[in-house]
């Protein structure tokens, strides 16, 4: 019996989420094209019967523009405490300047890290190998593993290479355990999924949802969620004319929430602004981005 906790980390929109939801076989992680969709340490649980890899989501390690994005850099660099870290790059956009500022900090503390390539379905082979010669020398990585996370492609050869460098040998989670999130915090950021895939490039990423109310009574969810904004335009955004986007986005998001719970589910929204948010420390811990125990 092997395991250990794998950090997953790299910057924004490189495909973290999407890799942890391919490797669990779930959608436990969020995902959309824009910067700053994870903003917390999300756990997902693999498990075969010789190993328990507890991979960790991390959020986007980018240019800190305000407390937030500030806030969420120091949440993924406490991930390179763990056992071994998968350092994603992005093989289709190249090996750039964030990717060598994340690899600095790395070196410096002398973690063992797993260099992952994803997305290589959008890559030819010489790309790749081009690639590979040019990145096998800048650190002593563990291994070196391609992959395409979206497509599940040698995600299969990742976990092998994983678990050759496992340090354990004891069962942190009963098997029945995918993830360390519980069903509000799940449902909290389906639906600013929604808002973020629904919107594309009106609401950036300084939008984010708290469940108020998760009652389950008689086979039926009831829910009350407040979405939260930075700014009055986007609050008109978000509700729409005669409140058609907020009923687009209530409907797409009780779909998938029914899905996750296996049960009907009434949904109410609402929306507020708070102006600046995301510059007010003591607004983390109310939206739930600032969870000690995550």
């Amino acid at each position: 019996m092997r395991s250990g906790f794998v950090s997953i980390v790299g910057r924004p929109n490189v495909g973290k989420s999407t890799l942890i939801n391919s490797l669990i076989n779930k959608k436990i992680a969020i995902t959309s094209d824009k910067a700053g969709t994870t903003r917390n340490i999300i756990y997902g649980i693999y498990n075969e019967e010789d190993a328990q890899i507890v991979f960790i989501d991390t959020p986007g390690i980018g240019k800190t523009l305000d407390k937030l994005d500030s806030h969420l850099n120091k949440k993924a660099y406490s991930s390179f405490e763990n056992d071994i870290v998968l350092f994603l790059v992005d093989a289709e956009g190249g090996f750039g300047k964030g990717d060598q500022k994340i690899l600095e900090r790395l070196k410096n503390d002398k973690k063992k890290v797993i260099l992952v390539l994803n997305k290589i379905d959008l890559i030819n082979n010489e790309k790749l190998i081009n690639q590979i010669v040019e990145l096998k020398d800048l650190y002593d990585f563990l291994e070196i593993v391609p992959i395409s996370g979206l497509k599940n492609r040698n995600t299969d050869e990742l976990i092998k290479a994983i678990k050759k460098h496992l340090p354990d040998s004891i069962k942190y989670f009963n098997d029945d355990v995918i993830t360390n999130v519980d069903e509000a915090f799940m449902i909290g950021e389906i639906i600013r999924e929604k808002i973020l895939n629904l919107t594309k490039e009106e609401v950036p990423h300084a939008v984010t949802c708290v469940v108020e109310r998760l009652e389950f009574k008689k086979g039926i969810c009831n829910i009350n969620a407040l979405i939260v904004v930075d700014r009055k335009n986007l609050k008109g955004i978000i509700i729409g004319k005669n409140g058609s986007m907020l009923k687009k986005i209530g409907s797409y998001a009780r779909d998938d929430i029914e899905k996750f719970l296996g049960i009907k589910v009434y949904l109410e929204l609402y929306v507020k602004t708070i102006e600046n948010w995301k510059n007010k420390e003591e607004m983390f811990e109310f939206l739930k981005i600032n969870e000690n125990d995550l």
